[in-house]
């Protein structure tokens, strides 16, 4: 799944007259790529605080007294676009993800795993993983992908800012390959309070400082940026993430299309220089710039 960094939005409307249930689910499929950019920069000005991104659908996620849920039925309907609108009751959320919720293997390399997974032997990081309402969980191409970058880095002794931290799976894995210390913020309350319980679980909470924030201010230079967001976040952020980025640092971003490789490259080799390894997977690409060997 793709992690997604959303501003937070005033609430605009009230969703009780139209839905009883807590969260509102909006599943929207048969999108073109210029469609998915437009809607995951549109779908969080309607109060959706979470997406998961795919190839040519997405899915978002609203607490119900956070979105104007008559405003997303008229502009959805005015794109032609095919969607359907659902309820989830907070109580159901774990029943819902441990149902669908199968392993993550990398092979020889990571093992993501939910709480009643077994452990399996021949694998250097174990990650077990309780999603709730945050999202990350190595499923999607540009988790995986940015997990698959992070095996290639030398992360011993390092300092790591994981920006838009999500379920908190990057920053963990970060730990597991020797970092000092990450800063993992989000400024979603789900995903933080799920990094914390996630980090407590892989007994790494002294290692991560997780932050509530919808800015990089006050952040301390870090060696090593992990940036799984979208297109129109990581453009926003360019400067403050060199400014945070230390020189020879490596920054790695995902959460992109195939077709916003030329747009990210023009914009973020000025400032952090041509791209050292660039992944794809199912349409999604994943850029590490910076110096990108195990110095």
């Amino acid at each position: 799944m793709k992690v997604s960094l959303l501003t937070k939005i005033p609430e605009t409307g009230n969703c009780r007259s139209f839905f009883i249930m807590n969260y509102l689910v909006v599943k929207i499929t048969d999108i073109e790529a210029e469609q998915l950019e437009i809607l995951t920069a549109m779908l969080p000005e309607f109060g959706f605080q979470g997406m998961e991104e795919f190839e040519n659908s997405v899915t978002a996620y609203a607490t119900e007294s956070a979105c104007d849920i008559e405003l997303v039925h008229n502009y959805l309907k005015s794109s032609n676009l095919n969607y359907v609108i659902s309820e989830i009751p907070e109580q159901n959320w774990n029943a819902q993800w441990e149902s669908n919720f199968d392993p993550v293997i990398i092979p020889g390399k990571i093992h993501v795993r939910a709480h009643f997974h077994p452990r399996l032997d021949g694998f250097e990081h174990e990650i077990t993983i309780t999603p709730k309402m945050s999202f990350g969980t190595g499923h999607h191409a540009t988790t995986s992908m940015m997990m698959k970058a992070m095996v290639d880095l030398n992360f011993l002794g390092k300092s790591v800012l994981d920006f838009g931290t999500g379920t908190g799976i990057l920053a963990i894995l970060a730990v597991q390959k020797g970092c000092d210390k990450v800063i993992a913020i989000d400024n979603d309350e789900w995903s933080i309070n799920n990094t914390i319980e996630n980090a407590q679980m892989n007994q790494v909470s002294d290692i991560i400082e997780i932050r509530l924030a919808d800015s990089l201010d006050n952040i301390p230079q870090s060696d090593i940026i992990l940036a799984n967001i979208n297109k129109h976040v990581l453009i926003a952020y360019v400067n403050d993430l060199c400014t945070v980025l230390n020189p020879n640092g490596q920054l790695i971003l995902s959460g992109l299309l195939n077709a916003d490789y030329e747009d990210i490259v023009a914009i973020y080799e000025p400032f952090f220089g041509k791209p050292g390894h660039v992944l794809s997977e199912n349409g999604w690409i994943c850029i590490v710039f910076g110096n990108n060997n195990n110095s």
